[in-house]
């Protein structure tokens, strides 16, 4: 899942209208269920807004998809390169996401993110759709995850349910690791089979 040209919010504009849509929600229902306010999603989906890690995830809490049906970016064929530079941040409290790819086999979803956890910050997350895989690279990395704790060096591995609240703390000065969310097939809205004629939810 590489971020298209244009903007990460013109993505999540279009995709965000389209699954609120899809599950007849109004702007207003969603705004109650995701504690996010009217205004913030009216701009999100005129493409004026600035997404953070937090919105992004709460979305996908409450319309149940997975990050990539609300960032996607039209697949790419033969060798795929996702230059640091070129891969627009996702900022968060604690965290900077960059996505890099969407893997898609048989009944399996797996969106890869670069992940930086910065320094004495952490990140808190109420849960969302998918499998969360976490593998450190630098930095010493604090995971709760419903009142568990565990501490990660470079190398090692976590891996939990993602609908489940959980954390991230850098421990000791920034963290750098890989991030996967791992969705099953019939989990995602399939966005791009919509077509335009679809109705939409009021905006009330």
């Amino acid at each position: 899942m590489s971020v298209p040209e244009g903007s990460v919010r013109h993505v999540l504009a279009a995709n965000l209208r389209q699954a609120r849509t899809r599950r007849g929600l109004s702007i207003s229902e969603l705004s109650r269920r995701s504690k996010i306010g009217k205004a913030t999603l009216s701009q999100l989906e005129s493409g004026a807004g600035n997404p953070t890690i937090e919105t992004v995830f709460s979305l996908s809490r409450v319309l149940e998809v997975p990050i990539s049906d609300l960032l996607d970016a039209p697949p790419a064929g033969g060798l795929t390169v996702v230059r640091a530079k070129d891969a627009e941040v996702l900022s968060g409290e604690g965290v900077n996401l960059r996505p890099l790819q969407r893997i898609e086999s048989g009944d399996a979803v797996l969106e890869v993110f670069d992940q930086q956890v910065r320094a004495g910050r952490r990140q808190e997350s109420l849960g969302h759709v998918g499998t969360e895989h976490t593998i450190v690279q630098a930095g010493r990395l604090g995971v709760r995850v419903e009142g568990r704790e565990v501490e990660l060096g470079p190398g090692d591995y976590v891996g939990f349910d993602a609908g489940v609240p959980h954390s991230y703390t850098a421990l000791d000065g920034e963290v750098r690791s890989v991030l996967l969310l791992q969705y099953r097939a019939d989990q995602r809205l399939h966005l791009s089979d919509a077509t335009p004629g679809d109705a939409c939810a009021t905006e009330g």
